[in-house]
């Protein structure tokens, strides 16, 4: 299982892929359905595209507005994958109704269109969600302290765990470190594990004391084989595991204090519910 998709040099988020493709069915079909008035349909798809992406952040920005005040430019920051989908979803649908019922593009064209691309998108999230069972690929690491000695992620079971996949030598990692740095301290009842890939013991205790010096459970992948298993050697990319070890998201890309907060109080709540 990868949750994204590595074109050349290029790694894309499976989320985005999802969405760029549900977007091509639904314009491909209106193009298909709307005949002379292909403009017209076209024109509404785009603005409930538009529309939902801005309800789903603003939605989304309004649920962790505490972790936006002391920086609210940080709500322009879209890199943070902070969306509330679901939102953005009943706007983009309340204004395709509200189009056809205008009449401002063909009835059928529209409806067939939203209906596919949502069928895209929610069953494509579906069938990529991790299995909620355990991953041998976890168990099977092969990992170490910096001081050399060998570890298993079996070790951190019992709790909700986070495993942060990293280097120093990678920009988005640097930008969330401290996001999890303080997201480790003032959630003591999860786990925060941080598998270094591929780099030296010494580079990265030297990266850890100069600018993460509280940060624990930082623990060498010397192979890199969880970025290459689980992320298509995407970097930054984000494990989340129920308390019996157990896959339940994964994020590809940089994670802000309020991006990291939803998807903690996400496996929390599945944790809750077991």
């Amino acid at each position: 299982m990868s949750p994204a998709l590595r074109l050349g040099p290029l790694v894309f988020p499976i989320e985005l892929v999802l969405l760029a493709a549900a977007v091509a069915v639904g314009l491909l079909a209106s193009r298909l359905l709307a005949g002379a008035r292909a403009e017209d349909a076209s024109r509404v798809l785009w603005r409930g595209l538009l529309l939902g992406l801005l309800v789903a952040r603003l939605a989304f920005v309004w649920q962790y507005h505490d972790h936006f005040l002391q920086a609210p430019l940080r709500i322009l920051d879209l890199r943070d994958g902070g969306w509330a989908g679901s939102a953005g979803l009943a706007a983009a649908l309340a204004y395709g109704a509200y189009a056809v019922l205008r009449q401002l593009a063909p009835r059928r064209a529209v409806l067939v269109a939203m209906a596919l691309g949502t069928a895209v998108w929610l069953g494509g999230g579906r069938l990529l969600t991790p299995s909620a069972q355990p991953q041998p690929q976890l168990a099977a690491l092969s990992l170490h302290q910096l001081d050399g000695a060998p570890v298993s992620l079996a070790a951190f079971h019992g709790k909700p765990m986070v495993v942060n996949l990293w280097a120093s030598w990678c920009p988005p990692c640097r930008r969330e470190m401290p996001a999890f740095e303080q997201a480790q301290a003032a959630n003591p009842d999860i786990h925060f594990v941080f598998l270094n890939q591929g780099e030296a013991a010494a580079t990265v205790r030297q990266y850890l004391d100069e600018h993460a010096p509280s940060l624990a459970n930082a623990l060498l992948d010397p192979a890199g084989d969880a970025s290459r298993q689980m992320s298509n050697r995407g970097l930054p990319a984000t494990l989340f595991l129920d308390a019996q070890g157990r896959l339940m998201d994964v994020r590809v890309g940089e994670l802000s204090t309020a991006a990291l907060a939803q998807r903690l109080q996400s496996i929390r709540a599945v944790d809750g519910q077991r």
